[in-house]
């Protein structure tokens, strides 16, 4: 990543009770090379094994990096940043995301709801950051954009279908009037 005045980010992680990947996006490639992204993850969530206030949001540092911290049920959201940047940045991102999942998950934030809607985490995921940079910060504007795009794929799904069955209407009737 190139030095830019605009507010970035590293990664972000989402982990269940147990440290395992959930759903995991790392932006800048550059800042891992020294470091093992796994180890990392790993030390990341020994560290915060101890926050076991649901809901709750804790800001660490580790390893040069910044990280805000959000638990929910079984589920952990982590958003990492350089050392540089402005924690105040971090909540409002992660805060955006629990928010977004909250509203597009129906209220319940866990890892069987995250597996089971991972089109929609991803989709968050995207209309938050892209490339690092950060787009979008209001659980509104992103909940209105990943809808959507839920939705036209959903229309181009019927679309499809649609189109199938004029197709196979419109042979149907040519073969009954041979």
């Amino acid at each position: 990543m190139s030095h830019t005045s605009l507010p970035s980010i590293q990664a972000i992680f989402l982990f269940d009770d147990e440290g395992k990947r959930v759903a995991i996006k790392y932006y800048d490639s550059k800042s891992w090379l020294n470091v093992s992204q796994r180890e990392f993850e790993r030390n990341l969530f020994k560290s915060s094994s101890h926050l076991s206030c649901k809901g709750d949001l804790e800001l660490m540092f580790m390893d040069q990096h910044f990280a805000a911290h959000k638990a929910s049920h079984d589920l952990r959201m982590f958003v990492v940043a350089n050392q540089n940047e402005n924690e105040i940045i971090l909540v409002s991102v992660l805060e955006a995301l629990f928010e977004s999942l909250t509203n597009l998950l129906r209220g319940v934030v866990d890892k069987l709801s995250a597996l089971e809607n991972l089109d929609l985490v991803l989709l968050v995921l995207d209309e938050l950051v892209d490339g690092g940079i950060i787009l979008e910060t209001d659980p509104c504007a992103i909940i209105g954009r990943v809808a959507m795009n839920a939705d036209s794929e959903h229309n181009s799904a019927e679309q499809t279908i649609s189109q199938a069955l004029a197709s196979a209407r419109d042979q149907l009737s040519r073969n009954l009037l041979r």
